[in-house]
């Protein structure tokens, strides 16, 4: 699905980023001791050395809200002004009630609809197509997206293949209505899924066809991943979606000031940027740092581009996602901040 932002009255705005990842440090050196594996073999094969987990007592909600605070804060906006709250996520704090209503509740968000929405690793950016669609309809003027993973809680620590991934973090976007006429904000987006590949990264229990409590043992409730599908898939499905996505916009890479990806794979990241001809200078990766946290990667980043100078008010973005589903999104946005507020 190819959707270009030309025809609506009021602009969708990229207004404020914000992220947060927890304390506890998880380097490769501490998972040397409890799988088979090396430093040298993780770095090689993922560009990982290090990730975040987050603490016993911290669920998605509690990385959510101290994400949500920065945006707000970054922005300027109070929480009562905020119209709707989406939270992508792999891993809620429960089925229901939705992680984004405690969340909405914690911010005293009171004005606001709340609801979760399950996207896997492209989850961003799915959320900030959904906030754009209703800002741009009319519905809302204030949505705020946050990422929010704790996927150390669904990872088989023993598993050697998924614990050198995935770990905890939040991130996030402030989307407003823009100023007529002067808002570029969202110029198109590139949505899409394959179930076809379900089985290729997925969790087996949780759901409804294979609850917990009937589930044969709990590896049923760890992330399943067939590593070298969802490589070829990632590979393809990044260049692909954002060639149809720069097309339909009849865009250029040289039209883009800064990239940024879904943080999975270092491999996959070089590959797609060389098949696209994106320069090392335009690409902002934090993925050696906090490895891969699904919905929080892109908006973690963001942030983290920002606060390193390397996000200015007014570049033109290319985001790019993928996860299970199979789903996978793109868009083109200009980052044009609201000035208020310390960050």
């Amino acid at each position: 699905m190819i959707s270009v932002r030309n025809g609506a009255a009021t602009r969708a705005r990229l207004a404020a980023l914000g992220g947060y990842v927890p304390e506890r440090v998880v380097t490769n050196a501490e998972l040397e001791r409890q799988v088979d594996t090396s430093d040298e073999w993780i770095v090689s094969r993922t560009g990982i050395r290090e990730r975040r987990f987050a603490a016993p007592d911290q669920a998605s909600s509690d990385l959510g809200l101290l994400a949500a605070e920065r945006i707000l804060a970054a922005a300027g906006i109070e929480a009562g002004d905020v119209d709707v709250v989406i939270v992508p996520t792999a891993t809620p704090d429960h089925i229901f009630p939705s992680t984004a209503a405690i969340i909405a509740d914690r911010l005293d968000a009171r004005n606001a609809a709340a609801f979760d929405l399950l996207a896997a690793c492209s989850g961003f950016i799915y959320g900030l197509a959904q906030a754009t669609g209703l800002v741009e309809a009319g519905i809302a003027r204030t949505v705020l997206v946050v990422g929010a993973e704790v996927l150390s809680r669904i990872t088989d620590q023993a598993d050697r293949a998924t614990c050198v991934l995935f770990a905890d973090a939040a991130g996030g976007a402030l989307v407003i209505a823009g100023e007529p006429g002067r808002t570029t904000g969202f110029l198109g987006f590139e949505l899409g899924a394959d179930g076809s590949g379900a089985d290729q990264l997925c969790v087996p229990a949780g759901g409804g066809r294979l609850p917990v409590a009937q589930s044969p043992g709990r590896e049923e409730g760890f992330i399943r991943m067939k590593g070298p599908e969802v490589f070829r898939f990632a590979t393809r499905v990044m260049v692909e979606s954002t060639e149809r996505l720069l097309a339909s916009l009849e865009m250029t890479i040289d039209e883009i000031d800064l990239v940024v990806a879904h943080q999975a794979n270092r491999r996959i990241i070089e590959h797609a940027a060389s098949r696209l001809g994106i320069p090392d200078e335009k690409l902002f990766n934090n993925l050696e740092r906090f490895g891969n946290t699904s919905s929080a990667s892109i908006p973690l980043a963001l942030a983290q581009a920002r606060d390193a100078g390397r996000l200015r008010p007014g570049d033109m973005l290319l985001l790019v996602g993928f996860g299970g589903g199979l789903t996978w999104g793109s868009t083109v946005v200009r980052y044009e901040p609201l000035e208020a507020g310390p960050r």
